[in-house]
C-alpha cells in the first residue's frame, strides 16, 4: 500500500532551483571505462548511482544530482551518474513520438543503444569498481529517471548492491517485475505514465514503497523534459526531489 512521508525533521527544503543557466558542481571522472558525473562529499558513507533518461546529460538532470548529494546537510550522499550511452545518447526533439520517423527512431534506440539487458549488466561493472574504490561508503541506493527507471527495476533483485530504489517517471512498467524487487521502492509516476500498470506494479511489490503521483506533470519533469521556467514545473520538480531525499533518508 501506498504511503505518504512527511517530511523527516532532520531533512531541509531543497534548495533554491535555477531555472536557466545551471553550473553543476560536481566533476567529471571516469568509472568502469564511462564518463561520470560525480558530486557530493567525498566523506559521505552513503552513496547513489544515478541512471539518467535516454537524453543523457542534461542541466536539470545534473542540478537533481547535486540537490540530492548537498541539499540535506545530516545525510549527505556521493553520487555518481555514469554515461551509459557513450556520448550517444538519444536526440530530445524524438520526443513525444508523434510523427511515425520519431517513434521508428526511438524503438530503434531503446532495441540497440538502450537495450536494458545491455544497460543492467553496465550497472553491475560499474557498481563493482565503485563499491571497491569507494570502501568508506556503507550503503547504496539507485535512482532512474524514465528508461532509467526500468533500468533500476531490473536492479533491484536478489543480489543487488543497493539498499533502496527510486524510479522517476519510469517507462516500460511492467507489473512483473514488481514481485522480484526486493529492497525498498519509491515510484514517482507523471500524469504520462499507464495508471493501470502502475497499480498492479504497486499491488506486486512484496517490499516496503512509496508511490508519489504527479498527475500535473509531463513526463520527464524531474530529468532533460522538466521546464524549469514554468512556475508550477519548478514547483513539482521541487517537491518532488524532497521524497526522493525523506526517502533515502529513511532507507539508507
Amino acid at each position: 500500500m501506498s504511503q505518504t512521508q512527511t517530511p523527516s525533521a532532520a531533512c531541509c527544503n531543497t534548495p533554491a532551483v535555477v531555472s536557466k543557466g545551471y553550473k553543476e558542481k560536481g566533476e567529471w571522472k571516469t568509472v568502469d571505462g564511462l564518463k561520470t558525473y560525480v558530486t557530493g562529499p567525498s566523506t559521505a558513507t552513503q552513496g547513489i548511482l544515478i541512471v539518467y533518461d535516454i537524453f543523457g546529460f542534461f542541466p536539470q538532470t545534473l542540478q537533481g544530482a547535486d540537490i540530492l548529494a548537498h541539499a540535506d546537510s545530516e545525510h549527505q550522499y556521493q553520487v555518481f551518474m555514469p554515461d551509459f550511452f557513450e556520448g550517444k545518447p538519444a536526440d530530445i526533439s524524438w520526443y513525444p513520438p508523434d510523427t511515425d520517423e520519431k517513434g521508428k527512431k526511438l524503438g530503434e534506440f531503446f532495441q540497440t543503444t538502450a537495450a536494458p539487458p545491455k544497460t543492467v549488466e553496465k550497472v553491475k561493472s560499474v557498481m563493482k569498481e565503485l563499491t571497491s574504490k569507494n570502501a568508506g561508503i556503507q550503503y547504496w541506493g539507485i535512482v532512474g529517471y524514465c528508461w532509467g527507471g526500468k533500468i533500476v527495476n531490473l536492479s533491484s533483485t536478489a543480489g543487488t548492491p543497493f539498499k533502496a530504489a527510486a524510479a522517476c517517471h519510469p517507462a516500460m512498467v511492467d507489473p512483473n517485475d514488481a514481485p522480484n524487487v526486493t529492497i525498498p521502492m519509491l515510484m514517482i509516476p507523471s500524469k504520462d505514465e499507464d495508471q493501470e500498470a502502475v497499480d498492479k506494479y504497486e499491488k506486486g511489490l512484496k517490499v516496503e514503497h512509496q508511490v508519489e503521483w504527479f498527475k500535473d506533470q509531463v513526463h520527464g519533469f524531474m530529468a532533460a523534459r522538466g521546464d524549469l521556467e514554468d512556475e508550477s514545473v519548478k514547483s513539482a520538480y521541487e517537491k518532488a526531489y524532497q521524497h526522493l531525499l525523506n526517502f533515502f533518508h529513511k532507507q539508507l
